[in-house]
């Protein structure tokens, strides 16, 4: 079996959220003989076609970018060409070019869409974009969301239940090793205090403003791990309310995140907007036994962190709410051990990579039989 994916970005141009899962599930589906290949666009198309971990990432020539959408007349052909070796289409929306590019493509093989997030920023491009979004949705043989309590609150997904399936998105926890003492010592001493840790790309819609406001009413520490388009004015910001105990460190290396991940008291995910459609890093923080804290959305965060079970979902865009939570952990580990153990227990048992490839395999599959 062969599958294609079909995504606006992918390594080695960018290697976000999306990217990741595209990237899990093709090296995932390979146990079960699956052949992936991924197309996607590139300003130097012919340096970024490249082999990645067993499979082939293609580019077509990136012409211009308008909002966050990457345009290119070139992946008309190159589309075609791969689709036609291919025995299902994969698509991972959003990016309105794909759905173009479906549509003119007069396509007769099976294919399926990760629904991963809502059109949510662009509502005025939207206007224009919807009538040929719901076409190409129409036209797809399934669609997956990420996640039961995404499907239940988008009003797009909302019109194709008959049609939709949840899989979860998955991690490896190969790619999260024990981290090594010595590291571990070297972050003891340089975060000596408790402390919760926020791993992500520095977007308006992290939340990571309230973050900062909700600091100033909590003893411990916070270290934020990730960089991003917002990380002067936050930094700045920070500067403003005098925080001595938020810690901006940049863009880390994997050991080091993890060895942060390790030795925090757990993990807190402010985003406070439907953009953030899941929460990767919550996870993440999973993987390593750590109780959440993150934000009322209605998408996949919560779905992730189960109030009250795993952690606390508070209330979006309020800092005391936020402050609470980070104090109750601190003041009572017991119950941060509880909700850890519990994080652990509920990655285990449905955010694996491994499940997540085991579904799609079997998606796939059914896929394969239904059309032929």
């Amino acid at each position: 079996m062969r599958v294609l994916h079909f995504f606006k970005t992918y390594w080695p141009d960018t290697f976000g959220g999306v990217e990741r899962t595209i990237h899990a599930i093709a090296k995932g589906t390979a146990r079960y003989g699956v052949q992936s290949d991924v197309l996607s666009l590139s300003d130097e198309p012919e340096r970024n076609t490249q082999e990645f971990d067993g499979h082939i990432a293609y580019k077509a020539k990136l012409d211009f970018e308008f909002a966050s959408t990457g345009f290119s007349r070139e992946v008309f052909g190159r589309f075609a060409e791969l689709s036609e070796k291919a025995d299902i289409i994969h698509y991972h929306f959003p990016w309105p070019v794909m759905d173009v590019v479906h549509l003119a493509s007069r396509l007769r093989k099976p294919t399926v869409v990760t629904y991963h997030s809502d059109v949510v920023k662009q509502r005025i491009l939207l206007r224009l974009y919807r009538p040929v979004m719901h076409r190409f949705l129409e036209r797809v043989d399934r669609i997956v969301a990420t996640s039961p309590n995404y499907a239940a609150s988008s009003h797009v997904l909302q019109r194709y239940g008959d049609k939709t399936t949840i899989i979860p998105l998955g991690l490896d926890e190969a790619n999260y090793p024990p981290p090594p003492e010595h590291l571990k010592d070297q972050w003891r001493r340089r975060l000596s205090r408790p402390f919760f840790v926020f791993v992500g790309v520095l977007r308006y819609y992290k939340g990571v403003h309230f973050l900062l406001e909700a600091a100033r009413y909590t003893n411990a520490d916070i270290a934020i791990i990730g960089t991003g388009p917002m990380a002067s004015s936050l930094k700045a910001y920070a500067n403003d309310l005098g925080l001595s105990n938020v810690h901006f460190l940049g863009a880390l290396s994997d050991a080091d995140k993890s060895a942060l991940l390790d030795l925090s008291i757990g993990m807190v995910f402010p985003s406070h907007l439907r953009s953030e459609a899941f929460g990767l890093s919550l996870v993440e923080a999973s993987i390593f036994g750590k109780p959440l804290i993150s934000c009322e959305i209605e998408t996949g965060t919560s779905f992730v962190n189960v109030h009250g079970k795993t952690g606390w979902v508070v209330p979006p865009a309020n800092p005391p709410a936020l402050a609470d939570a980070m104090s109750s952990l601190v003041q009572n580990p017991d119950r941060a051990k509880v909700f850890g153990d519990a994080s652990r227990e509920r990655f285990e048992k449905l955010f694996s990579a491994e499940q997540m490839a085991a579904s799609y395999r079997d998606l796939y599959e059914v896929l394969l039989t239904w059309r032929n």
